[in-house]
């Protein structure tokens, strides 16, 4: 996924003088194909991340088109005013790109990583939150995020968990993609990482449909009306705080339409007890398949007796 957002911004400076990539001193090795291509339009802006911002903004008003690249756990944890007040509030095009989001960065502790960037973002006026799964959503966001001339927050996550679509797709803003069909009355719908996940769950034995959803702001109202009205049950997966993620966005647009039960699986209120591995804190914070499997049995023998029963295999 990370060669795919390469490749996507070196094609896009390409096509266009205007648009720059800023860094706050990351992403060297990343960015060597950039750098070779247009090096007058890379900047490196230190290790100064809310100035980094104020300069993307400035950059955006004297019409250029800012790509700013940080840690999640930086952009856009640390310079949440510089983007809510110089660029949000201005409407400006710039497109915010967090890295390493969710557990990622495991050995380096809490301050490095990132399970609150979404409920950071969303709740933001004006800002467009996108997180791709694989390869072929980076390279669609990006197109997305591009094309929008508006703020957009990008989160990357594990990028080397695989493919989930078999060829390139295109996206228009909210579109959540349908990945697996079911003609259970579940569904499960997934971000980031955790759509490996829920393909992973069907694969076990899971008898559901699985949508990935790689626009969270906006959310299609209209396509997650289609699915809850044919489901007895929603389970959001995510690499992320239940607080304000997926799930929260999910139920709060899920309660508008009809009561339905929804089983949020995320990271809880807490921090990371312990350093490790991507592995190791995905067992910790019960995200590994496993952990995630035990959550699901729980959550479909709650459900209407014409679900439970018809899912009780698994």
């Amino acid at each position: 996924m990370r060669n795919a957002f390469s490749d996507a911004i070196v094609a896009a400076a390409l096509a266009d003088p205007k648009v720059l990539l800023l860094t706050g001193d990351h992403g060297y090795a990343l960015f060597d194909p950039f750098r070779k291509a247009r090096p007058e339009q890379f900047i490196n802006c230190g290790i100064a991340e809310q100035n980094m911002v104020g300069v993307a903004a400035g950059l955006a008003k004297a019409g250029f088109k800012p790509i700013v690249y940080g840690l999640a756990a930086f952009v856009p944890v640390r310079v949440l005013e510089q983007i809510k007040i110089d660029v949000c509030y201005e409407k400006l095009p710039v497109i915010l790109v967090g890295d390493g989001a969710g557990l990622v960065y495991s050995h380096l502790g809490t301050s490095h990583q990132s399970t609150e960037d979404i409920a950071c973002t969303r709740a933001i006026p004006d800002i467009t939150v996108l997180s791709p799964a694989d390869r072929f959503e980076m390279t669609a966001t990006m197109e997305l995020a591009l094309a929008l001339n508006s703020p957009v927050y990008l989160r990357m996550g594990k990028s080397d968990r695989g493919d989930i679509h078999a060829h390139p797709l295109s996206l228009e803003a909210g579109e959540m993609v349908q990945v697996r069909q079911s003609k259970q009355r579940l569904a499960l719908l997934a971000t980031g990482s955790m759509v490996k996940t829920a393909l992973e769950l069907c694969d076990s034995g899971l008898d559901a449909e699985v949508w990935s959803v790689p626009c969270i702001k906006p959310l299609s109202r209209s396509k997650l009306a289609e699915v809850v009205a044919r489901v007895d049950g929603l389970i959001t997966l995510e690499e992320h705080s239940v607080m304000g993620g997926l799930g929260a966005c999910v139920a709060e647009e899920t309660a508008a339409l009809k009561p339905l039960p929804i089983c949020r699986v995320g990271v809880q209120d807490r921090f990371s007890a312990y350093c490790g591995t991507w592995n190791y804190l995905l067992k910790e914070h019960q995200l590994d398949l496993s952990s995630v499997q035990d959550q699901v049995r729980r959550f479909i023998a709650q459900l209407p007796a014409r679900s439970s029963a018809s899912l009780a295999n698994y």
